[in-house]
């Protein structure tokens, strides 16, 4: 959705337009469920952070004023500082041992646990950057962040992302040689 159109909906849901506060739900829900996903063990907990972040929207929204900052910045930037008083209440880490059995969609077997031990070892990897790598690898691919709002998150300019981004990959690419080039495709690199 461009950014035109976030804007109008914040607009609307500001002055209680209770449609609009369910669109940008569903515009940024799956994203921020991702960003939770990928920093705590737990799918439930995941869910959990999630619903206060959107209900921490909904509190703060009448007064919320852009700044010249995109929507999608700031509500990130609640759910970063969720994450933050969660991680600080239960020194909760994500847990690489912690996969499923079976595909819940019912596909092969095999497949799922291919993809099961894939993700794993990007998430070894990953666990083994730097934070700041970390964190443009989880803002950029996890969350779908633009430059511009992992910047903005993140206290950095937009190119600077985008060079720290290239060494997260390229640190992820010396640490899993088996997986090389299909990496980017695994974690759905996006060049926006």
């Amino acid at each position: 959705m461009a950014e035109e159109e976030i804007d109008e909906l914040v607009e609307r849901a500001r002055h209680g337009d209770t449609a609009a506060c369910a669109a940008l739900y569903d515009v940024y829900a799956p994203r921020v469920y991702r960003f939770f996903r990928f920093r705590v063990s737990s799918p439930e907990t995941a869910e959990d952070l999630m619903q206060r972040v959107f209900l921490k929207m909904v509190e703060t929204l009448p007064g919320y004023e852009p700044r010249g900052v995109p929507f999608g910045a700031w509500l990130f930037r609640v759910a970063r500082n969720a994450w933050i008083d969660e991680s600080r209440s239960h020194r909760a880490t994500v847990s690489i041992d912690r996969l499923e059995t079976q595909p819940a969609d019912g596909g092969d077997p095999h497949d799922y646990a291919a993809a099961s031990i894939d993700s794993a070892l990007i998430r070894l990897a990953v666990a083994a950057l730097p934070a700041d790598q970390r964190e443009v690898i989880a803002c950029r691919f996890f969350a779908g962040l633009t430059p511009r709002e992992t910047g903005l998150l993140m206290g950095r300019t937009e190119g600077s992302v985008r060079v720290l981004q290239h060494r997260a990959l390229a640190s992820l690419r010396r640490l899993m040689p088996g997986m090389g080039g299909a990496l980017a495709v695994d974690m759905g690199v996006s060049r926006r």
